[in-house]
């Protein structure tokens, strides 16, 4: 099966969406179709044998919308993401011109319209004699009609697609705008054909009844009222692809490399896998590598959510799009363009934006009837109120009210809007979701099964205590690390760790020998020393009755005892365990306090599990477990009826990772690991499952929120339009507040979904609004202390006075990295302080924006 991206133009609500699908979906080969009305774009897996990129193209086209093939590397991506936020800012500046100047002939129109209901304060007496009484009928139609007609013309769109769409068969929002707007305007001309027809016959009643129902207003009112919502929802929409652009906007476009003895700057899709990498302090790194000259701390919280910089030497990893701060480094590229962390992280976010949460299948099935159903209901609504008797204006009224309130916009929106925005929210913390249906049941999860080993625990033996029964701990360390400096196992290097952690120089030793499932021995000043476990010590002949239970007590809980002797005297021995992450604790309490059953797998025995066990509190403990037991473990729970998560990190795993309701990984895990999770926890700690599970929590309230909005909203707005409410109340919906209504419901579904990007989790970011506290000024000072403030010297032609200085000094401050920005008008001058990267070409966009010239930019 083959797997293609479009961009699809020309969609504008639900009904659009669902026609989309059900043209490429009837195509013979494809296997399934996904298309995003949020980020218009379609994503189509098919076998290439049977079907083409062209005749899915061709469908889309035969069905009345525009498409585009988007390519799958990185640098198209990229460049998509652009595009797509450069046609969302285009959109929206092009939507608040044809909004402004709707307004400026709706406010005039209204007016002339209404003037009569305004009371003698608010019209003078010539708007009277121009338009007041019968003979000036004509005077007042006409004047309406004159502001209708360029409203009419700025919001052409509505009729041109709306019309084209119904004549399709595939009726969509603008078909209801343009069917609802045209009725009144016809009805309008109805009218001017009635007054003159009155004035003509004399009859001034006939005069007086038309000219207050002319509906122009009404006409001019729905158009430019959609308008607004519209623009408020352009405006919104394009927030929510926020996260997936500061993702791409970390990777600087260009970069330094060595190339035949040259330091050079090039694309930074053009650097290959091996070359040398050059990264100057401040910068941000553009490719995955190993550092091979330089130190430095590198700020990596926008990959793992940590604000503590971590300090990096040779032999180390560097993750591309975290920050350089204050070293300069050379780096070995050993993952470039799309295979870069940066460019997975982005590949999932979108992925898991563009697929479809099981709830909104409801909301896909309405969609499709939607829209010829509303026209259906305004056609009988109209027919119904002529054969009780009601009035031909009254009749129609009601019908284009019915046309105008009700939104497709709102079902279309209510769920892609949230997966977008909890999905990006995930990747801002370090939670990778793979797909809007793994984040729909992260909320049902009841049960939470954990592999102890490198999830639980650290995954590497340390050095928990050291018992010297000379009481000389530290000569005991400085002989244990000496003698065990040059083993290969892994207790001998957590030794070796502990003794560089305190401080210890180890000596100089000779004859080692490594004796295998035994234990090592060496010589230090020609005495003879001995390390490793009992059997070795008895095999060497070392004098053990200095021995108390204590050891004894350790083996119990599961913890490796390694014994050091010199000659026959035995000095002391050594504890060694996996320990415990310091996040596990508080994952755990979490866990208890959200009312999740736990259970810790691992392969250990059971000495080790249950003292492990015993000390998160963990009750449900399987221990000596296969990679297939847990596996069966898992799958039992299902049995009892439990939306099990399995977390794990080690191929071993990937079995229980596949059969688990929910499979999350932990970040530095194998990538078979990685490969079978739903989940993807780039930070290698236990408590961003508790972030994940409360992120699904708050990601499915907001779409119940949206989807009980969105039914609401049209099960009750369209009968109230349609007048169910007239015979007992005498309550009847006019049509422009009917559009008003339709508006902002669209506008409603996608603010309330945005409030997602405020989520903060309960159990892991409680001192979160403490460090906020922090005010400006003290943010500021604290910034200048860092030594990766860069600064960039504007040379700018066109200032002449303070207004100019404010204006330039406004624009620069509202990047987000600035730290301070400065004019001298003397010198012509801005000079900018500011953190990670600041692009030329940003900076003289904005500046020439404001009417001014950039000369230079000296760095």
């Amino acid at each position: 099966m083959k797997k293609e991206k479009f961009e699809i133009q020309g969609m504008t609500c639900s009904s659009c969406q669902a026609h989309v699908e059900r043209a490429v979906k009837k195509l013979e080969g494809v296997n399934s179709v996904v298309v995003n009305l949020l980020s218009n774009n379609m994503v189509v897996e098919f076998d290439e044998n049977k079907l083409s990129n062209e005749s899915i193209i061709n469908a889309v086209i035969d069905a009345g919308y525009g498409v585009t093939q988007l390519n799958q590397n990185s640098n198209a991506k990229e460049n998509s993401e652009n595009t797509y936020k450069k046609e969302i800012n285009e959109s929206i500046k092009k939507m608040k011109k044809r909004l402004i100047l709707s307004f400026v002939f709706l406010i005039p129109l209204m007016y002339i319209a209404m003037h009569h209901m305004l009371g003698k304060a608010l019209v003078p007496d010539f708007i009277s004699n121009i338009f007041d009484g019968a003979e000036n009928a004509l005077v007042f139609a006409i004047s309406q009609l004159i502001l209708l007609i360029p409203i009419i013309i700025l919001n052409k769109n509505y009729f041109t697609n709306g019309f084209k769409r119904l004549f399709k068969g595939a009726p969509n929002m603008d078909s209801l705008i343009a069917i609802g707007s045209s009725a009144a305007t016809v009805y309008g001309f109805f009218a001017i054909y009635m007054i003159v027809m009155g004035l003509k016959n004399g009859d001034i009643n006939q005069v007086e009844t038309y000219m207050h129902d002319i509906y122009f207003e009404s006409a001019g009112t729905i158009l430019t009222l959609i308008t607004l919502g519209k623009y408020l929802e352009t405006k919104s929409k394009g927030k929510t692809n926020e996260a997936i652009t500061k993702l791409i906007n970390l990777v600087p476009k260009t970069a330094f490399v060595h190339r035949d003895g040259k330091e050079i700057e090039v694309e930074v899709n053009e650097i290959k896998e091996n070359e040398i990498v050059l990264i100057k302090p401040g910068s941000n790194i553009p490719v995955d590598g190993i550092i091979i000259q330089g130190e430095s701390a590198l700020d990596e919280s926008s990959i793992t959510g940590e604000s503590i910089p971590v300090d990096k030497g040779v032999g180390e990893k560097v993750i591309s799009g975290t920050v350089n701060k204050n070293g300069f480094l050379k780096i070995k590229a050993t993952k470039v363009g799309e295979n870069t962390t940066i460019s997975q992280i982005v590949k999932l976010v979108e992925e898991a934006s563009n697929s479809k949460a099981p709830i909104s299948k409801l909301a896909d099935k309405v969609s499709g009837i939607f829209v010829p159903a509303v026209i259906i209901i305004a056609i009988i609504t109209t027919l119904v109120w002529l054969l009780v008797g009601q009035p031909f204006e009254f009749a129609l009224s009601t019908g284009i009210a019915v046309l105008v309130i009700s939104c497709p916009c709102a079902l279309g929106l209510a769920v892609p809007v949230a997966i977008m925005v909890g999905t990006g929210k995930g990747a801002e913390k370090g939670i990778l979701i793979k797909s809007a249906e793994s984040l729909e049941m992260l909320h049902l999860i009841d049960t939470v099964v954990l592999d102890k080993t490198g999830t639980i625990t650290e995954g590497k033996p340390k050095v928990v205590d050291i018992i010297a029964f000379d009481e000389d701990k530290q000569k005991l360390l400085k002989i244990a690390s000496s003698i065990e400096k040059n083993s290969e196992h892994p207790l001998a290097s957590a030794i070796v760790e502990n003794a560089i952690e305190e401080g210890v120089i180890s000596l100089d030793i000779k004859d080692f020998k490594a004796v295998s499932g035994r234990g090592v021995e060496a010589t230090i000043a020609d005495e003879k020393f001995f390390g490793g476990n009992l059997a070795f010590m008895n095999e060497n002949k070392v004098d053990l009755k200095v021995l108390n239970s204590q050891n004894e007590e350790y083996e119990k809980q599961g913890k490796t005892v390694l014994y050091f002797a010199k000659e026959n005297q035995l000095l002391g021995f050594v504890v060694v365990a996996d320990t415990i992450k310091e996040s596990s604790k508080e994952a755990i309490e979490a866990f208890k306090d959200m009312n999740l059953e736990i259970a810790m797998l691992t392969g250990d025995n059971k000495a080790v599990a249950n003292s492990i066990a015993k000390e998160l509190g963990i009750t449900n403990v399987f221990a000596e477990v296969l990679p297939q037991d847990k596996e069966r473990i898992v799958r039992e729970f299902q049995e009892k009826g439990k939306k099990v998560a399995f977390v794990g990190d080690g191929i071993n795993d990937s079995p229980a990772l596949v059969r688990a309701d929910i499979g999350i990984a932990i970040g530095q895990g194998t990538d078979i690991a990685i490969e079978s999770a739903d989940i993807v926890l780039i930070k290698n700690s236990l408590t961003d499952v508790v972030t994940a599970l409360e992120l699904g929590k708050a990601v499915m309230r907001k779409i119940r929120q949206n989807l009980f909005w969105a039914f609401f909203y049209n099960i009750i707005g369209i009968p109230i339009a349609a007048g169910v409410l007239y015979p007992i109340w005498q309550i009847k919906l006019n049509p422009m507040i009917g559009a008003a209504a339709m508006s902002f419901s669209s506008v409603t579904v996608v603010t309330n979904a945005l409030l997602l990007m405020k989520f903060i989790s309960k159990y892991t970011e409680k001192d979160i609004n403490e460090e906020k506290k922090c005010d400006k000024s003290c943010e500021i000072l604290e910034r200048k202390e860092e030594k990766s403030i860069m600064r960039k010297v504007i040379i700018i032609e066109g200032m002449h006075c303070n207004h100019c200085k404010m204006a330039v000094e406004k624009v620069l401050k509202k990047f987000e990295n600035v730290v301070n920005a400065e004019v001298d008008l003397e010198k012509k001058t801005a000079t900018v302080e500011y953190e990670g990267v600041l692009e030329n070409e940003r900076i003289t966009e904005v500046i020439t924006e404001e009417g001014f010239e950039v000369v230079k930019i000296e760095e």
